[in-house]
C-alpha cells in the first residue's frame, strides 16, 4: 500500500499508457492476411485503411503524450503542484507510442520510405531523440549523469518542435496541439512566470491568515 501511495500518479499514467495498445493489438490481429503476403500499395482498399487507422491512432497517442509533457512545468507554475516521476511516465509513454508509430509506419511503407518526404523526415528525427531520453528516464541515470541529465532530457523541446512540424503537414487537428504547447511556453516567460508565482503565494498567504 505504501508503494501505491507513493507512486499512484506513475501508476495511473502507466495504466492510461497501456490500454490503448490493446486497441492496437486488437487491430493488428484482425488485419487481412495478404498485408503479410503483398506489399501494402499492392493490397486491398480494406487493408490500407487499416493500416491508415494504425497510423492515426499511434500518431495521435504519441503526440497526446507529448504534449502532456510538455504542459507539467506550466501545471507546476499555474498551481504549484509538481511529480518529476508523473512527468517521466508520461516522457515514457511519449516515446514507447512514437516508436510504435515508426514501427508501423515502416512495416507497411518500408524503411526508405521515411526520407521520402520532410514531414516523414522531421517524425525520424524526433523519434531518434526520444530514444535516449527513453533509456535514460530512470532514477538510476539520473543520479549517474547529474547535470548532465537535464540537459540531456532538454532535448525533448526539439523532439516536440520536429513533431509538431510533423503533425502540421499531415493532419488538420494540429492546431489544438499547438495552441496548448504555444500557452505553455508562453507561461514559461520569466516575467509572466513570475507573476503567476508572486499571485499564487500572495494568494496562498491571505488564505492562510
Amino acid at each position: 500500500m505504501h508503494f501505491i501511495r507513493r507512486n499512484y500518479g506513475w501508476i495511473i499514467v502507466t495504466i492510461l499508457a497501456i490500454l490503448p495498445l490493446f486497441i492496437i493489438i486488437k487491430m493488428i490481429s484482425e488485419l487481412p492476411g495478404e498485408l503479410m503476403q503483398v506489399p501494402l500499395d499492392e493490397a486491398g482498399e480494406e487493408s490500407r485503411s487499416s493500416v491508415a487507422m494504425l497510423y492515426h491512432i499511434s500518431g495521435e497517442f504519441a503526440i497526446r503524450w507529448m504534449t502532456a509533457v510538455l504542459t507539467c512545468t506550466p501545471f507546476f507554475i499555474l498551481f504549484g503542484s509538481n511529480n518529476l516521476f508523473v512527468r517521466q511516465a508520461m516522457g515514457i509513454a511519449t516515446a514507447v507510442w512514437s516508436i510504435l508509430h515508426l514501427i508501423i509506419f515502416i512495416w507497411a511503407e518500408g524503411f526508405l520510405e521515411t526520407f521520402t518526404q520532410v514531414n516523414y523526415i522531421a517524425g525520424f528525427v524526433a523519434v531518434v531523440i526520444l530514444v535516449p531520453l527513453l533509456l535514460t528516464s530512470n532514477r538510476k541515470s539520473m543520479k549517474r549523469l547529474k547535470s548532465k541529465w537535464k540537459k540531456l532530457q532538454s532535448l525533448a523541446y526539439i523532439a516536440a518542435a520536429l513533431s509538431l512540424f510533423h503533425i502540421i503537414l499531415i493532419e488538420k487537428t494540429w492546431l489544438i496541439y499547438g495552441i496548448i504547447i504555444g500557452l505553455g511556453f508562453i507561461i514559461r516567460i520569466p516575467a509572466i512566470k513570475d507573476k503567476i508565482i508572486g499571485f499564487r503565494t500572495r494568494n496562498k498567504h491571505q488564505k492562510v491568515s
